[in-house]
């Protein structure tokens, strides 16, 4: 056994507790040790990128190259745009600016015309025409109907409550839908909102297209930041025109409803709103149907935008506007047309005031003249362009009706009553025996009817009757009803040209008359006015009538009248014992002479036919004891008419429209001297007053005579022995 010292124990490791987590429950796992991550590649430099870069473009110049252009282009087109942009705000904001401070204020745009207008009334104070810029006063987007209001948005401007004046949207479709259409950009569609066109219509109106468009840009900001939307509806709402010379709804809803802007139905609104576009057009007066055919388009605009139901819509539609009756019967076209020529220029013409014209005019009596002229008329073959006139008048002159021409035009048409110069034919003749009436001559003083030939500058001068034979003795009542050119002739020499010419111009024949032969087969030309006025001078017991239809003037407002036509005697122009036996003579043309056809029967009438020289013109002119009525008929080229004469077609109208007019009348007597009632020259039991006009007569003759041998006596032989 060894005696080695033995080894000590070893010392055993101290006890540590295990670190524990007294906030958790469960035994926590001990972390895993991180792991570095993997160090990322060093990335290369930028100059290394750019020579990376340079390699790999090294390969083409030319990709180098337009690289290069395209970037510089784009940087260029990009600051030159901002610049521009910049740019053009600038002068968009000036413009703005500058026109803000031009604009007047809302109230002085409403109405904007350059003349007034002019509202006739009739004999009993009604309406029946109007004449010039009409405007029914001023209104506002809360007195006009809703419907209205609603129509005209929906047509011109549905985002009108919603754009500064300008909509980009309705501009780019309407440059699409002018193209697609074969047009301009700026030319057709404008896609203009209410705001430019009252900008376009005010300021820009005589501007070229393109320009305009730019110009109206600044304007109608301007007019939108002055304005309120109300306020710029009202301009346009009152500025708008409408046809038939209204201008605004106010006048527009007037003249073709008779009614207020604020009563018109959902069917009147689209129908004025209809108007806007294409005032001549779609007028309801000229085309009726064609306005409501428009109509039922804006129709469906304001139920497809909201404004009215499906309801409203399909009554709308079932029941489209109709015209007011004043619109719709178009009478008084040419009477109003002649009362606007007739009125004082300083008021109608040079001024720019609202009257009211006070006429003769009789709806009733233009009435039966139009029916009549269409009754006679229908006899023509279809196509024929033959014309007629007729004039109506009381027998002071008052015209009381006035048909121009066959068909109703409108303003400014041709009026064949009042404008055209023809001539007269023997529809002068009355003057002729006028003359020789009031020179002593009786209704039955005797005259040969035989071949006459008088010197004339031109060569002799041999007139012809129509009939081509001769009657021999015959009384001046006799010719006139057969209206006998030669004897007219020999009673016109005999008188005096110079006389009968001085009575037809005191009867109110205005053209001149010519100092030759032929003026007693109504050589002269004359309009049917003046001509129809000049036998009421004899209607009227041989005191002159000159006609008239105005019978006061007053301005728009005020209750005095600025004028008003004054009690006038009139001229007397032949005695009045002259026109009563006239007027038995012309009474005697009408029931056994060539005015037969215009016989009334058991009331009294009194006339005389007229045919010119190739038959150009037709007359037929007479008169009752009420009325004096007057008709024209011939070609506007002066053809020759085929187969008519005065007494044919001419003295049917006549007839026809004196029939229709004298409906409900008495039958009142003409003012004439009977045969019973007038002693003839071979009695011996004349009166003193009878000895005096008869040696009054031979004194006169005696006259002339002398001064006809003065100026030659080329004349006393060949009348020598024709009267007794």
């Amino acid at each position: 056994m060894s005696n080695s010292p033995a080894k000590p124990p070893k010392k055993p490791a101290p006890l540590v507790a295990p670190k524990r987590d007294f906030h958790s429950t469960s035994t926590a796992k001990p972390k895993p040790r991180a792991q570095k991550a993997p160090k990322r590649k060093p990335s290369p430099s930028k100059a290394a990128r750019k020579k990376t870069g340079a390699k790999k473009r090294s390969g083409n110049i030319f990709i180098r190259i337009l690289s290069l252009l395209f970037g510089t282009l784009w940087r260029v087109i990009w600051w030159s745009g901002i610049r521009l942009s910049i740019l053009g705000a600038l002068i968009l904001g000036g413009g703005i600016i500058y026109y803000y401070s031009q604009l007047p204020a809302a109230t002085v745009l409403m109405d904007d015309r350059a003349k007034g207008s002019v509202t006739m009334l009739d004999g009993d104070g009604r309406v029946f025409a109007w004449r010039g810029d009409q405007f029914g006063g001023v209104v506002s987007s809360d007195t006009v109907s809703e419907h209205l209001k609603h129509a005209v948005i929906a047509t011109e401007d549905k985002r009108f409550y919603g754009h500064l004046g300008i909509s980009p949207r309705g501009i780019v479709g309407a440059i699409r839908t002018n193209i697609r259409e074969g047009r301009k950009p700026w030319e057709g569609h404008g896609g203009s909102t209410i705001t430019q066109q009252i900008a376009k219509g005010v300021y820009f109106e005589d501007t070229p297209g393109l320009q305009r468009k730019l110009l109206e840009v600044p304007m109608s900001m301007a007019m939108e930041l002055k304005y309120t939307k109300d306020e710029i509806l009202a301009i346009y709402l009152n500025r708008a025109f409408l046809g038939n010379g209204s201008f605004g709804f106010a006048a527009a809803s007037q003249r073709y409803f008779g009614k207020t802007a604020a009563d018109v139905t959902v069917a009147e609104a689209a129908m004025l709103a209809g108007l806007l576009k294409a005032p001549s057009s779609t007028n309801p007066i000229r085309n009726l149907g064609r306005a409501q055919a428009r109509a039922n388009l804006i129709v469906g605009l304001m139920e497809d935008q909201g404004y009215i139901s499906l309801g409203q819509a399909e009554a709308a539609r079932n029941n489209p506007a109709q015209l007011s009756q004043v619109a719709a019967e178009k009478a008084g076209g040419y009477f109003a047309d002649w009362i606007l020529e007739a009125a004082p220029e300083f008021i109608i013409k040079d001024a720019n005031a609202d009257v009211v014209i006070k006429t003769t005019f009789d709806k009733r009596i233009q009435r039966s003249a139009e029916e009549a002229l269409g009754v006679v008329f229908q006899k023509l073959k279809a196509g024929s362009k033959a014309q007629g006139a007729i004039v109506v008048m009381s027998r002071d002159g008052a015209v009381r009706a006035m048909v121009g021409g066959r068909k109703n035009e409108f303003a400014g048409s041709f009026n064949r009553a009042t404008q055209a110069l023809r001539q007269t034919g023997s529809s002068f003749k009355p003057f002729v025996y006028a003359a020789a009436l009031e020179a002593g001559f009786r209704y039955d003083s005797v005259v040969e009817d035989s071949p006459v030939t008088i010197p004339t500058p031109s060569g002799p001068w041999t007139p012809k009757n129509y009939s081509g034979n001769f009657l021999g003795e015959i009384t001046m009542t006799e010719a006139l009803l057969k209206s006998v050119n030669t004897v007219a002739v020999k009673v016109s020499e005999e008188v005096g040209r110079t006389r009968v010419r001085a009575v037809a111009g005191d009867f109110g024949v205005a053209n001149d008359i010519p100092s030759v032969p032929s003026l007693a087969l109504g050589a002269a030309e004359s309009t049917l006015l003046e001509m129809t006025g000049a036998y009421a001078g004899i209607l009227n017991s041989g005191v002159a009538a000159r006609p008239y239809g105005l019978e006061s003037l007053t301005i728009q407002g005020d209750s005095e009248p600025l004028l008003h036509k004054e009690d006038d005697a009139g001229l007397r122009v032949i005695n009045p014992e002259a026109a009563a036996q006239l007027t038995y003579m012309m009474h005697q043309v009408v029931k056994q002479g060539t005015g037969r056809r215009a016989d009334l029967g058991t009331r009294q009438a009194a006339g005389k036919t007229g045919t010119t020289n190739s038959a150009r013109d037709a007359w037929f002119i007479g008169f009752t004891a009420d009325y004096v009525a007057g008709v024209w008929m011939g070609y506007d080229d002066n053809s020759v008419l085929s187969g008519v004469t005065g007494g044919g077609m001419p003295a049917d109208i006549w007839r026809e429209t004196m029939q229709r007019v004298h409906e409900g009348l008495p039958e009142t007597p003409l003012n004439m001297s009977l045969p019973e009632d007038l002693p003839r020259f071979e009695d011996n039991g004349l009166s003193i007053e009878d000895e005096i006009r008869k040696l009054e007569r031979e004194i006169a003759r005696e006259a002339r005579r002398m001064e006809r041998q003065k100026n030659g006596g080329g004349l006393k032989k060949l009348f020598e022995g024709i009267f007794n």
